[in-house]
């Protein structure tokens, strides 16, 4: 099987975001064309420019692109919304990298919008009830996973809750987060406790907002006069879904697989990666996927990120944009606006939150489904 490694190279040359932020009475259109504008304005083209778009959304419903894309111009050009829960706006990133790569198109549009609507999710309509449905939501789900991190890897509550502080301070110096706030310990530990040692500045926000990436190729830039020193190269996209895991922690086997693939299609591995932003709408997800992922040893992780190995500045910088704790997770923009962090630390234009020498970026997403999605991506002039 084909992966983007045996296609043409790919780029992003443009990345735009509306703010991450509360439930407003701002319309979709507005926040998802602020993002857009962005991107266009990053990549210094048209409209125009852009030879097909991807929108990824989990909560609008139908016919989101087409009641928002048409303000920019009646282009005619193709597009398809992409629902995968969590992960839609990665999904939508990985349909533009391929179209591009496949040579269909040499200008694509990945985004992501949503707003803070109720959740409609088609597996509790399939009439096949869980054993557990009534018993276990998410947040009670990942309160158990951290109990038992914590009995396995002998970490403290103290020192998973510093996965939030670091975060909340990395989101601080981001204009687009939704928490801009540094927060010391004792407030991350406060009460309202959500669930076990989970308090509610340990878990993300579900907000709005949007996010886009311009995709091009090498002949799309040369037509388009894109300097090669603002492009960052796509070098995997990877992608998969739930199988048998036996007694495996599921979201972590399956992040464990995707991102092996990763490294597989990239040619590189951890000790390659400078900058990860990764899904962590409960803190101990983020210990227990960088460990998966190979950037620390099992059981390891909540003392590497206690001894700074994971700061800004750090052996590798996790989730500079704040992460979901504090940057947020308004679904369908989600994974897309990694992608934007990523780029823009880098090219060094991340400002407070920059990394010093990032040249190699990942960015992890799982959905319901469940499903994984990795992408690696490298200035493409390291």
């Amino acid at each position: 099987m084909k992966t983007l490694s045996d296609l043409r190279p790919t780029y992003v040359v443009g990345i735009g975001l509306h703010p991450y932020q509360n439930r407003s009475d701002t319309t979709y259109v507005t926040l998802g064309l602020r993002a857009v504008r962005e991107a266009l304005d990053d990549a210094g083209i048209a409209w125009q420019a852009v030879e097909s778009a991807y929108v990824g959304s989990a909560l609008l419903g139908m016919a989101v692109g087409a009641g928002m894309l048409r303000y920019l111009g009646a282009t005619g050009i193709p597009f398809a919304q992409v629902e995968n829960a969590s992960a839609s706006g990665s999904t939508s990133f990985r349909q533009a990298v391929y179209e591009v790569a496949a040579g269909l198109a040499d200008v694509s549009l990945a985004m992501g919008v949503d707003k803070a609507e109720p959740w409609r999710v088609a597996p509790a309509k399939a009439g096949i009830a869980s054993l557990a449905d009534r018993l276990s939501a998410p947040f009670t789900h990942f309160a158990m996973l951290t109990e038992k991190y914590m009995t396995d890897s002998g970490a403290t509550p103290e020192q998973v809750a510093k996965v939030a502080v670091k975060n909340h301070r990395n989101g601080a110096f981001n204009p687009y987060a939704q928490r801009q706030k540094v927060r010391t310990l004792e407030e991350v530990m406060a009460p309202p406790v959500i669930s076990g040692a989970l308090t509610r500045l340990q878990c993300t926000p579900v907000g709005e907002g949007a996010a886009a990436v311009i995709v091009m190729s090498e002949e799309g830039m040369k037509r388009h006069g894109i300097p090669m020193r603002r492009a960052v190269q796509v070098l995997a996209s990877a992608s998969r879904s739930e199988q048998p895991f036996g007694r495996e922690n599921g979201d972590s086997a399956l992040t464990k697989a995707t991102t092996e693939q990763a490294y597989e299609q990239s040619g590189l591995g951890p000790k390659d990666i400078d900058i990860v932003e990764l899904h962590d709408a409960f803190s101990i997800e983020e210990l227990l996927y960088l460990e998966v992922m190979g950037f620390c040893r099992e059981g390891e992780a909540a003392a590497e990120l206690e001894m700074g190995s994971f700061d800004i500045g750090g052996r590798v910088a996790v989730s500079p944009s704040g992460g979901l704790i504090a940057m947020g997770h308004p679904l369908g923009p989600t994974g897309t606006g990694q992608v934007v962090e990523v780029v823009g630390q880098l090219r060094g234009e991340a400002g407070q939150r920059q990394h010093p020498n990032a040249r190699v970026g990942l960015t992890h997403m799982v959905g319901i489904g469940p499903v994984c999605l990795v992408h690696i991506l490298r200035a493409a002039t390291a």
